[in-house]
C-alpha cells in the first residue's frame, strides 16, 4: 500500500483492466470519470473519491477504500474499492431488462429454404427502391 497512486496503476491493480495500457486507452477515451469528471492518466487517486468505470454492459460505480500499485489477487483487489448501492441497484435491474429482452426475441427454428429466401431477397429490394 503507498500514500499517492496514479488512476491507471490504481484501476490496473483493482483489476478493473488486464493491462495498464487498457487502462491508460479507457481514461484518455473520457471513458473513466473521476468524481464527475474526466481525467488524465496521471491523475493522484484519493480515497473517498468516486469512480465511473465501464464494465462490459454495465458501468460501476465505486468509491476508492484503499490504495495500491501492485496488482494481487482478486480477493484483495476487491478491498479497494467499495461498490455504491445505487450501482448494484442498476446493474442489477439493467441485467433483468437485457434477460427479459433477450427471452422475447425467438430464433429461427430452422434456416429459410430457397423459397423463403427469394421472398426475403424481394422483401429486402422493395425497402432499398423507396
Amino acid at each position: 500500500m503507498t500514500s499517492t497512486v496514479r488512476i491507471d496503476k490504481w484501476l490496473w491493480a483493482a483489476r478493473f483492466f488486464k493491462t495498464r495500457q487498457l487502462a491508460k486507452k479507457a481514461i484518455e477515451g473520457g471513458k473513466i470519470r473521476y468524481d464527475g469528471q474526466r481525467v488524465k492518466t496521471s491523475k493522484q487517486v484519493e480515497l473517498g473519491a468516486r469512480l465511473e468505470v465501464p464494465q462490459g454492459w454495465d458501468t460501476l460505480e465505486v468509491t476508492v477504500e484503499a490504495l495500491s500499485d501492485q496488482r494481487r489477487g482478486a480477493p484483495e483487489a476487491r478491498l479497494l474499492y467499495r461498490e455504491t448501492e445505487a450501482s448494484v441497484a442498476r446493474r442489477e435491474r439493467e441485467a433483468q431488462q437485457r434477460k427479459l429482452a433477450n427471452q422475447a426475441m425467438q430464433p429461427p427454428i430452422k434456416r429459410p429454404d430457397k423459397r423463403e429466401r427469394r421472398n426475403i431477397q424481394r422483401f429486402q429490394r422493395q425497402r432499398t427502391e423507396e
